[in-house]
């Protein structure tokens, strides 16, 4: 296979959505033929190679490691994203969510809640949920593993040893960081790349790592589905949730689950994460409490937004719509009017709908 003019420029205009103001994006562009022409150059002729990437830390809502690879590396990631991710995603469970086109949060929360109308019959009969979590999962992804599940369907050998190459490179090679340095002692230490045994961990940030995540965890869905067979399944990420009336019948299957996870993934479960309980209590899942009659948002994401506003910064307005974009999912409109019209004290204009926020006005202080 050889790359063409085409192709690379897909990618990199995939790259760059809602990543043009960035100080990376502006550069690859400042000399953008010369940079695609060489990045074209380097893959037909088998020379490309993983440059440096950027780590730094997030606090919020806890302390993790970002790992985000240089700009032209995204647009390899997002080059071999088009080529091999369709077929991959027409092989996953509709089940499954995250990082998938049409397959976000709202998506997974609807799949749930729909799910659940239909084992409790519209909430008239009592049901159980078990809620599972793996424990340090981007951290303890297998990567022979991994590779041992993308290669069989990647047919083209150049794509192949691209994807490879992708799968196997280990940033703590080649790395700055970005930010207060001192940030890196907040992450725990079991959660953190640099801490991983040879063979394991994908940095979190990269747009490849999302998709390898799905890929992985696809044997999972699968065995559940037909091995395990509940009555209600749903998994986004490394969160997942069972339906079935009977406690004793989802703690069997949370064992098996258990064996599965370690004899092929290498895999195992959060205790501290794992929730056994009837469904007329709630469920807790996609940022959303899915509870009988009624879904609402976790008391956390208000209280998130008001954080986001206290601090301040230049990216607030965007920070301030995601944490709307959440709330406006369920029915909120209460709890959004009571936080825009704090927006609105603090001189952020909105939109008639609590749904937007715009920038600072500059006639308010």
């Amino acid at each position: 296979m050889a790359v063409t003019t085409h192709e690379i420029l897909c990618a990199y205009l995939d790259c760059r959505k809602h990543k043009r103001n960035t100080d990376s994006a502006a550069q690859f562009e400042s000399r953008l033929n010369r940079n695609l022409r060489e990045l074209k150059e380097e893959l037909n002729a088998g020379t490309y190679n993983i440059g440096r990437s950027r780590c730094f830390v997030v606090t919020k809502p806890r302390p993790r490691e970002i790992w985000a690879g240089a700009f032209r590396d995204r647009v390899v990631h997002h080059l071999m994203y088009s080529a091999i991710a369709p077929d991959f995603i027409k092989t996953f469970s509709a089940d499954s969510s995250a990082c998938m086109p049409g397959r976000g949060t709202l998506y997974g929360a609807r799949r749930l809640e729909a799910k659940i109308r239909s084992v409790t019959q519209n909430w008239t009969r009592p049901c159980f949920c078990l809620k599972l979590d793996l424990s340090n999962f981007f951290v303890s992804i297998h990567k022979p593993t991994l590779f041992s599940l993308l290669a069989p369907k990647i047919d083209d050998p150049w794509m192949r040893a691209l994807t490879e190459q992708i799968v196997f490179h280990d940033p703590t090679t080649n790395y700055v960081i970005s930010g207060a340095a001192r940030n890196l002692a907040l992450v725990p230490p079991h959660k953190s790349l640099f801490n991983a045994p040879a063979g394991y961990g994908l940095p979190i940030g990269n747009l490849s790592s999302q998709f390898f995540a799905n890929a992985y965890l696809n044997r999972l869905d699968q065995f559940v589905k037909h091995q395990i067979r509940p009555d209600g399944y749903a998994r986004y990420v490394d969160d997942f949730v069972l339906l079935h009336p009977d406690p004793a019948w989802l703690n069997e299957a949370k064992r098996r689950i258990e064996y599965f996870l370690h004899q092929n993934l290498r895999m195992v479960i959060n205790p501290r994460k794992t929730i056994l309980q009837p469904l007329a209590h709630g469920v807790d899942f996609v940022g959303h409490i899915i509870k009988p009659w009624h879904t609402v948002p976790r008391r956390t994401l208000a209280a998130g937004a008001r954080s986001a506003l206290r601090e301040g910064g230049d990216n607030l307005p965007e920070r301030l719509n995601s944490y709307l974009g959440l709330m406006r999912q369920t029915k909120t409109r209460d709890a959004r009017a009571g936080l825009c019209r704090e927006i609105l004290r603090a001189g952020y204009c909105v939109d008639q709908g609590f749904t937007k926020v715009y920038p600072r006005n500059p006639g308010m202080q």
